[in-house]
C-alpha cells in the first residue's frame, strides 16, 4: 500500500504504528532482551493481510527508514533491495494463524534459555510475569525437520512452530529461544519481559527450594490488569524514557 494512495488519516494511523515499532526495538534492545540478533513486528494497522518488521539489522540500530511490508507469507511489498530477516516467516505464519495478535517478538533472552532444554516449567510464580500466560509449550524442530541450522527460514517451519504455540502467548524452541505475542506491540513487550524476568527468579528460587507458581486465577486476573490500558501506558512510557525518547 503506497503512502501515496493513503488518505491523511490513514497515513497518519500507519505513521504512529511505524514509530511505535521503531520505538519497541529499540526498548528491547535497551532492556536486554533483543541482543544483535531477534526482531519484533507489527500487524499492518491498515491490512490484516500484511505486516511491518525492520530490515536484516540489529534492534538498538533500527531507524523509520528500515521498516519494511511484507504479505503474510513473507513476501516483500515493493522493491526493497536489502536484505530482510531469514526468520520473518515467524510472523506471518502467526499472524495468519491467530487473528487477534497484532504482535510478535522472537528473541534469545539469556535466562530463558535453559528452560529450552529442561522439563522445567515458566509457569508464572510472581506477578508481574501473569502477562505470559498458564502455558509455556515447547517447540521441537527436530520432531518435524531434522538437523537444521536452527533457523525458523521459511514457512512450513514457521507454521509448525504456530502449532506449537497454539493458543498460548509464549512459545519456547529447544535450544534457541522464544516467541510471545501480544494484542499490540506494548503488550508483547511486556510479555517478552515478563517471560524472561520469570526465567531469571525461577532459577533464583530453585536454589533455595521448590518454587510456587500462581494459580490459574491468579495468572488470568493479573495479567488481564496488567495488560489493561493504564497499566500498559505506565510501562510504555518508562521503557521509552529509558530508551532515550524522553519528551517525544
Amino acid at each position: 500500500m503506497k503512502d501515496d494512495k493513503l488518505s491523511t488519516h490513514e497515513k497518519t494511523i500507519l505513521d504512529a504504528a511505524i514509530t511505535d515499532l521503531v520505538i519497541a526495538n529499540r526498548i528491547l534492545a535497551r532492556e536486554n532482551i533483543i541482543d544483535n540478533f531477534g526482531h519484533v513486528s507489527v500487524r499492518h494497522p491498515l491490512r490484516d493481510d500484511r505486516y511491518l518488521l525492520s530490515r536484516s539489522r540489529s534492534p538498538a540500530n533500527v531507524t523509520r527508514t528500515d521498516i519494511m511490508e511484507f504479505t503474510l507469507d513473507g513476501e516483500l511489498i515493493g522493491d526493497d533491495p536489502r536484505m530482510p530477516y531469514s526468520e520473518r516467516h515467524i510472523h506471518g505464519a502467526i499472524y495468519k494463524d491467530r487473528p487477534e495478535v497484532n504482535a510478535v517478538t522472537h528473541h534469545h533472552a539469556r535466562s530463558i534459555l535453559p528452560f529450552t532444554m529442561q522439563s522445567i516449567s515458566l509457569r508464572p510464580m510472581f506477578h508481574m510475569a501473569a502477562v505470559i500466560g498458564k502455558e509455556v509449550p515447547t517447540w521441537e524442530s527436530q520432531d518435524e525437520f531434522g538437523d537444521t541450522n536452527m533457523l525458523v527460514d521459511s514457512m512450513e517451519m514457521g507454521h509448525s512452530l504456530s502449532r506449537t504455540l497454539g493458543q498460548n502467548t509464549v512459545a519456547l524452541l529447544r535450544g534457541h529461544g522464544c516467541i510471545c505475542v501480544g494484542p499490540n506491540v506494548k503488550a508483547v513487550c511486556f510479555v517478552s519481559m515478563g517471560l524472561r524476568d520469570n526465567a531469571a527468579l525461577i532459577q533464583q528460587t530453585m536454589q533455595l527450594g521448590a518454587v510456587t507458581y500462581l494459580t490459574d486465577g491468579e495468572i488470568e486476573k493479573t495479567g488481564s490488569m496488567l495488560l489493561g490500558d493504564m497499566a500498559l501506558a505506565r510501562t510504555w512510557d518508562y521503557w521509552t524514557a529509558r530508551a532515550g525518547f524522553s519528551g517525544l
